[in-house]
Order: structure tokens, then C-alpha cells, then sequence
């Protein structure tokens, strides 16, 4: 274990520092288990773990305040970005949205333990209007609580670890074989989750010319705004909308007339969550719900007059 301890024993922080700060910044990357040998290598006196957990609140603060001011300058549009980039089968951050809404900065304090809703929670908070010094008090007891509980796990486990660190060096160059290989294995199996995801949600969508022309001759169609509540709060919805996740599903489908075409839209890439939202209406007797090819953005870039109304909530 001679070489790879006296590597971590030199640059150990620099690796802590550099290992979180990319995986922060969305790479797949995980820095939990680098955070666990840590731990466990501080108990020999090996690297100092006031250090490395000085090093990981620090790169964690740096990504968070990132994504904070971009979320705070554009919004709408780095949320999209994050999402479109995802390894996620549920890449939209409808649900996460949500639970932010819920909670509010606090959740913060939980949000690097949650896949996911991690990638999210500070461009959101920056998107809402989460004053800054509320933020960087949340975030950084979220970073201390995160990093703090990987050294502690390793300190505590510190001769398992050390057992695996002794295999690893028997190992050889063929370790960072497997190590490589592993992760490697691990994005593509998000990959095809998130392409599998697709393929079960798909829908013949239809496109915003289409819906015009129903507009036009007077079919009425009903237009379903399948977003979250908070994104409805950071974009304004198609005029008329019903707001799907205002009310029971079941208490909104009540309302409407099964022969009637139904348009559910939402601003997240590919149409996933409009697609989810439609494949419920058509197993609810909806035949004509389909989703809106382009969401949003398709309406927004059409600049489709429209009737002048406000979006419907239950």
C-alpha cells in the first residue's frame, strides 16, 4: 500500500479539493468514497483530516456559489441546461422543484445526500430569489454535514478501508483498470436508463402548428401546463392553462369532457414530463391527450397570441 498511501499522504487534500469540486460541478463523478478514505487514513496520521474536510466544504462552496449566481442571472435556462445533461432516467427537475418549494433553503442541508436533487438545489435557489447570505449559511452546514459524515464513516470503518487500499495495491496497475472500468460501467448504465426512460414514455406528440390550427377553428382544445408549481413561479404559463399539479389528477380529469384534445406541455428536454402527463389522460379515457412537441419554448418562440387569460388552478 506503500505508493498509494505516500500519494495521498503528498497531495491528499489537493485530491479531496479536486475529486469534489468536479463532481459538484455535475461531473459523474463520486467524491463520497474519496471523502471515506480520507477519514479512514487520518486515524494513522496519514493526511490530515481537518484538512480534507476543510478542502471539500471549500470546493463545494465554490461549485454551490457557481450555480447559485448562474441560477440568479439566467434562471430558467440553466435548470434546462442541468436537466439536458443529466445521466438521469428522470432528468427533468419537476419533483425536485417541488420539494424545494417545500422546504425552501433548508433544504439545502440535505440536498448533497439526495441524487439528483443536488444538481439542482443551488441554481434554484439562485433562480427564486434566496437571498445570499441565507444561502451560503445553509450551503456550507450542508457541505460540513456531507463531507463530515464520509471522514467520520471512515474513521470509523478506517481498517476495512485500509484492507481494501491493501488489495488495490497488490493490485497494481490492473486496480485503476477496474476502478476505471467500474465507472465507466456506471454511466452507461445511467445512459441507457435514461434512453430506456424515453422509449417508455414515448408519445406521438403534436407540433405547435397543429395545436394553432385547433386554436383557430375553434376545437378548443385544452392546453395542460405539466410543470411544477416553482417553475410556474419562474415562467409564465400558456394563457388558459390548467395547472395539472394544482389539484388531484383526478379532480382536474373530472372536469373535462374525455372527447376533447388534450395538449399537455411542459420545459423540460425531449417532453418528458408532458409525456408522463399524457400517457395518464390516455389511460383515463383521454384518446386525443398528446404532448406538446417543444413545451414552452415552442409557444413562447411561435409567440402565439392566444386568448388572453390567466392559467387555470384548481
Amino acid at each position: 500500500m506503500s505508493q498509494l498511501v505516500d500519494l495521498l499522504q503528498i497531495y491528499g487534500v489537493l485530491i479531496v479539493f479536486g475529486i469534489v469540486l468536479v463532481e459538484q460541478f455535475g461531473l459523474p463523478i463520486p467524491a463520497f468514497p474519496i471523502l471515506v478514505v480520507a477519514g479512514a487514513l487520518s486515524v494513522d496520521g496519514d493526511v490530515s483530516w481537518p484538512l480534507c474536510l476543510a478542502a471539500a466544504v471549500g470546493a463545494c462552496l465554490i461549485c454551490d456559489m457557481f450555480w447559485f449566481r448562474a441560477g440568479r442571472f439566467y434562471g430558467k435556462r440553466i435548470l434546462r441546461l442541468l436537466c439536458k445533461i443529466s445521466l438521469s432516467p428522470d432528468s427533468c427537475v419537476n419533483q425536485t422543484e417541488d420539494r424545494f418549494r417545500r422546504f425552501g433553503a433548508k433544504s439545502l442541508l440535505v440536498s448533497k445526500f439526495v441524487p439528483g436533487f443536488n444538481t439542482i438545489a443551488a441554481p434554484l435557489s439562485g433562480a427564486i430569489g434566496t437571498q445570499t447570505p441565507q444561502f451560503l449559511a445553509f450551503s456550507a452546514t450542508g457541505a460540513l454535514l456531507w463531507s463530515g459524515s464520509g471522514i467520520l464513516l471512515g474513521v470509523l470503518f478506517h481498517d476495512s478501508v485500509e484492507n481494501l487500499l491493501d488489495w488495490l495495491e497488490t493490485m497494481g496497475g490492473t486496480a485503476i483498470m477496474v476502478l476505471g472500468s467500474l465507472l465507466a460501467l456506471f454511466i452507461a448504465v445511467k445512459f441507457v436508463e435514461r434512453r430506456r426512460h424515453r422509449a417508455r414514455i414515448a408519445l406521438p406528440s403534436i407540433e405547435i402548428q397543429e395545436l394553432k390550427s385547433l386554436i383557430d377553428g375553434g376545437h378548443n382544445p385544452v392546453i395542460v401546463d405539466a410543470r411544477s408549481l416553482t417553475a410556474l413561479e419562474l415562467e409564465a404559463a400558456i394563457p388558459g392553462a390548467l395547472v395539472f399539479r394544482s389539484c388531484e389528477p383526478s379532480q382536474l380529469m373530472a372536469s373535462i369532457d374525455r372527447d376533447r384534445h388534450i395538449v399537455v406541455y411542459c420545459s423540460c428536454p425531449n417532453d418528458v414530463t408532458a409525456a408522463e402527463v399524457a400517457k395518464q389522460f390516455l389511460a383515463n379515457g383521454f384518446h386525443r391527450a398528446r404532448p406538446l412537441r417543444g413545451g414552452l419554448d415552442a409557444w413562447n418562440a411561435h409567440q402565439n397570441p392566444g386568448p388572453e387569460l390567466k392559467p387555470v388552478i384548481c
